[in-house]
């Protein structure tokens, strides 16, 4: 296969992706768009690329990053008094993902955000529930523009020394100038 007939081919691939969506149009009851027109298209990689540039929606490009705290990213509860005994952990909560979605429209961000993680029963361990604190903020240049601690009761059913949590934090509405450093934080916060 020559150069020409490599860059042919992968123009076509990344034209027949950005399509697929057109193509649904027409299930759906809307688009006018034939086939039989599509079938002869050619494009360059350069036409390739700028239509993939263009077509990446705002909420792709716009929405800023979450992060689990630096030290936010566990938690630890031992009996007793004795901080560091393996042999004394009662339970410890871990966080496993995060995620977050965005809309921007009118020099606004709403954000989605979740968090899903782990709380499991140490040596010490016999609750059959644990609280695990869990905070979402948003700074926007070093400064916090949304902080929420949200307490999530998390069921230990017997036998289970395991069990899991979710947080979603909806329609946190953040105003956007264009050009600030935005960053969305979440982790455990036992502060009081």
């Amino acid at each position: 296969m020559t150069l020409t007939s490599t860059l042919r081919f992968s123009a076509l691939g990344g034209l027949a992706v950005l399509l697929a969506g057109c193509s649904m149009g027409s299930m759906f009851g809307g688009g006018t768009a034939s086939n039989a027109n599509l079938q002869n298209a050619a494009a360059t990689p350069e036409a390739v690329a700028q239509a993939q540039t263009s077509a990446l929606p705002v909420i792709a490009t716009e929405c800023p990053p979450i992060r689990v705290r630096r030290g936010g990213e566990a938690m630890y509860y031992y009996g007793g008094g004795r901080v560091g005994d393996a042999n004394a952990l009662q339970y410890q909560g871990v966080i496993d993902e995060t995620s977050r979605n965005c809309v921007v429209s009118n020099g606004q961000i709403t954000v989605n955000m979740g968090v899903t993680g782990r709380v499991l029963l140490g040596p010490a361990g016999s609750q059959s529930s644990v609280n695990a604190p869990i905070r979402f903020a948003v700074e926007r240049d070093g400064q916090a523009i949304f902080s929420e601690k949200y307490t999530l009761s998390v069921p230990l059913t017997p036998p289970s020394q395991t069990a899991e949590f979710v947080k979603v934090v909806e329609n946190v509405t953040i105003p956007y100038l264009g050009g600030e450093s935005i960053t969305i934080w979440v982790g455990f916060d036992t502060r009081g």
